[in-house]
């Protein structure tokens, strides 16, 4: 039995009361509301930001005709469970970051952010430009989902810590929080990697359940409130230059749309990547500038703690090499990326050099 009969199966035979409780789509005169289960609690800095911008612009484009219904986690289901809801049909799509997934399959990290991965244009120029939309939908047909990019943080923080890292030993034993690929590379650093919900994160800091975490920025950290029991925070990381976020729908469901409906699913996506990455950095220097004015120190690691991220960044991504779809993923995404470095290394790269030289800053 294939993966998406079986899901299918286990919600018909096995989740009657889910089925109950996460009522069919609405139909009315022509309208449709989707109901979204999402991975944010509610008032979520950037990542609820964004899948409120995809709801409204669904909404506004369509005339009112198709809707969002969106969902924060407990609501319907916990913000990890998204992926298999939509999946198996129990609910209409998902909006979440789709490395929390590479349990189901490691390529997903390609739609969030990889260790050393690209920055946020080099991962929309590999998605709209190189392949990336495409092999989305190869991916998304495994599980019985269409995969749409909606929204990017943009370059991740390296961490909020209780202590300086002065080296890459620092982190054996280390309990952070980091998903997706990157904690894989800490988990070969020695540290005990948690994949924690963000609305759990505080707790889990305060409480010393966590001795560290990364989440996005400063725009999202500051909401979050991370500074009030932790004061060393590295601004740069390995893992997320540029995370992409998802707002996957059932393959059914979709097939369902009108042409004019999957457009306006599209096109909204689209426009709320570049709405939330335009908001994300528009704000993150403010924030950044009042979290040390609460006395957090900012940081950025060593030369030799870049290189041990790099070199075990490396082994995690070849351990998965065996997967020909993850191959072919990142030989895309790779291929890709060569060609982006190899023009932006040479114009806007030497040119924010040039400024910063010349002007300041």
């Amino acid at each position: 039995m294939d993966r998406r009969s079986f899901l299918k199966k286990t919600a018909l035979g096995s989740g009657a009361a889910a089925a109950t409780a996460l009522a069919a789509p609405a139909y009315a005169q022509g309208k449709r509301t989707l109901t979204m289960v999402t991975s944010w609690p509610r008032g979520f800095a950037v990542l609820d930001d964004a899948a409120s911008y995809m709801e409204q612009m669904v909404g506004e484009m369509s005339d009112g005709q198709l809707t969002i219904e969106k969902k924060a986690p407990g609501e319907l289901v916990g913000a990890l469970e998204v992926f298999d809801a939509v999946s198996s049909g129990q609910a209409d799509m998902y909006h979440s970051a789709d490395y929390y997934f590479i349990g189901q399959h490691p390529g997903y990290a390609y739609f969030t952010a990889v260790p050393f991965g690209g920055t946020a244009q080099e991962l929309t120029n590999w998605y709209y430009h190189g392949g990336g939309e495409e092999l989305h939908d190869e991916l998304g047909q495994i599980f019985n989902l269409k995969g749409l990019l909606a929204g990017n943080s943009g370059s991740q923080s390296g961490g909020w810590f209780r202590n300086e890292i002065n080296s890459a030993a620092d982190f054996n034993g280390l309990k952070f929080r980091m998903p997706g690929l990157g904690g894989k590379v800490l988990g070969k650093l020695g540290a005990s990697v948690q994949n924690i919900p963000g609305g759990e994160l505080y707790q889990a800091l305060s409480s010393g359940a966590l001795d560290g975490l990364e989440w996005v920025g400063p725009m999202a950290d500051e909401r979050a409130g991370f500074q009030e029991v932790a004061k060393v925070y590295y601004t740069a990381g390995f893992h997320e230059p540029g995370s992409g976020l998802s707002a996957s729908v059932n393959l059914d469901v979709w097939n369902e749309l009108t042409p004019a409906q999957q457009a306006i699913m599209r096109y909204a996506s689209m426009a709320t990547t570049h709405y939330q990455l335009a908001e994300t950095l528009a704000n993150n220097g403010a924030a950044l500038a009042r979290l040390q004015s609460q006395g957090v120190k900012t940081l950025q690691f060593s030369d030799d703690v870049w290189d041990a991220f790099g070199k075990a960044s490396a082994e995690v991504m070849d351990e998965n090499m065996g997967d020909e779809l993850f191959a072919k993923i990142r030989g895309s995404f790779e291929d890709s990326l060569a060609t982006s470095a190899s023009w932006i290394n040479k114009s806007d790269g030497y040119y924010v050099q040039q400024r910063v030289r010349v002007l300041g800053g």
